[in-house]
């Protein structure tokens, strides 16, 4: 019998690690019923959690007959396509295809962007109240800066970006299938942009990671048109709204507790262990994607039967007491930590490098330039986004203090 718990609620999303707790207590593996997918497996602790993830031979992102695993049949055509990428992909498709995107990436040293990402991020800041105070730190600081970022290394003209913003938007409603289907305009549109930003690049040429990418299609056929459509798609969504929500849900616990955010700003060193921690306590992905169960297999004495699904439950294994101690405990000190808020194994987050330096530069030039920067309102009114599988603030009102 599945698990009763709603992924999507705003009680889980208020207490994940509450009710991480409740399910490891009850196996390393449940039976659960998640929004969209159905009836899955869902893993509670950081070993389960992590062979899941590994174990690709067994755990497969797709179904024998070659469909991604979390889709359903009556799921359109162009869902299909854009959600075949290398996030959905075995071997060796998606050795093929993270090639092809960490080549890209290395051609565009994310690691040398810290500078412009900081400056970014301090024109943000400055305008951060240009439109009266309280400001939605969400809409106006925490979207906007990640989107910005990947929009300048893929090469989009930064004109369009409230365009991307109106669409990720959009996209939060993916809770359901009213939602689901209320979201496929958004789809077409962004489906429509990317291809004809493909068609002006291969007959103009152009600078970015699009660019890079239309330079090894052309060099050797190693990427369909699909992929490389599919491809954009991924990198700008999971490029921006991860982020956004770990910038996010740091600043909460900045707030909520001054005397932390002071003891940050004290000493800017603090800052690469603070953000592992945030990576860890607020987990802005929740989820993996489903696996398909290969064959029947004994998961730390739960039996899970070939032709079973499979859902990696990243918050609690990052909530996991055998993993980390205490780990109810916001503790911006804690090494080692043993968060799995980028996967593992070979679908570990290309973006991680990307995400550290844009969560810290974010924190950064906000407590620099607000450094009495407090909550408009009550912790307990802070509501997040009935979204599975994503902690996303809907809205955050902060003011500059005193």
């Amino acid at each position: 019998m599945a698990t009763r718990v709603d992924f999507a609620s705003e009680a889980f999303h208020r207490d994940p690690g509450g009710f991480a707790a409740t399910l490891q207590a009850s196996a390393p593996v449940v039976a659960a019923r998640f929004p969209l997918v159905g009836n899955v497996w869902v893993t509670t602790t950081h070993e389960a959690t992590a062979r899941v993830l590994k174990d690709s031979a067994v755990f497969s992102l797709r179904k024998e007959d070659g469909t991604v695993a979390g889709l359903r049949w009556w799921m359109p055509k162009l869902v299909q396509t854009l959600a075949s990428n290398m996030l959905t992909t075995d071997e060796p498709d998606h050795t093929r295809l993270r090639s092809i995107v960490d080549e890209a990436f290395r051609r565009r040293a994310v690691i040398g962007m810290e500078p412009r990402i900081r400056t970014i991020a301090e024109e943000l800041a400055d305008k951060l109240f240009a439109q009266g105070s309280p400001a939605d730190l969400v809409a106006r600081y925490a979207q906007v800066l990640p989107l910005s970022v990947i929009c300048e290394l893929l090469g989009l003209p930064e004109a369009d970006r409230p365009t991307f913003i109106a669409w990720a938007n959009n996209l939060v409603r993916v809770g359901s299938v009213i939602g689901f289907f209320s979201v496929l305009p958004a789809f077409k549109k962004m489906r429509r942009y990317m291809a004809e930003r493909l068609r002006v690049v291969r007959e103009q040429g152009g600078e970015g990671l699009i660019a890079e990418l239309v330079r090894v299609e052309a060099e050797g056929g190693r990427i369909s048109p699909d992929e490389l459509l599919s491809m954009l798609f991924l990198l700008l969504n999971a490029g921006s709204i991860t982020t956004t929500h770990l910038i996010g849900g740091a600043v909460v616990e900045l707030l909520k507790d001054p005397d932390r955010r002071d003891w940050l700003m004290a000493d800017w060193n603090r800052l690469d262990l603070a953000i592992e921690e945030f990576l860890r306590f607020v987990s802005p992905v929740q989820f993996s994607k489903p696996r398909y169960v290969r064959q029947d297999i004994d998961v730390d004495g739960i039996r899970l039967k070939k032709g079973d699904r499979v859902m990696a439950l990243i918050v609690a294994a990052n909530m996991d007491p055998h993993a980390n101690t205490h780990p109810d405990k916001l503790d911006l000190e804690r090494k080692p930590n043993r968060h799995l808020s980028f996967g593992t194994g070979i679908h570990f987050c290309l973006g991680h490098q990307l995400a550290r330096i844009e969560g810290a530069c974010a924190l950064r030039a906000l407590l620099a330039r607000w450094p009495r920067l407090a909550l408009a309102v009550s912790p307990s009114e802070i509501r997040w986004q009935r979204r599975p599988g994503l902690r996303a603030i809907e809205k955050l009102p902060v003011v500059p203090g005193s």
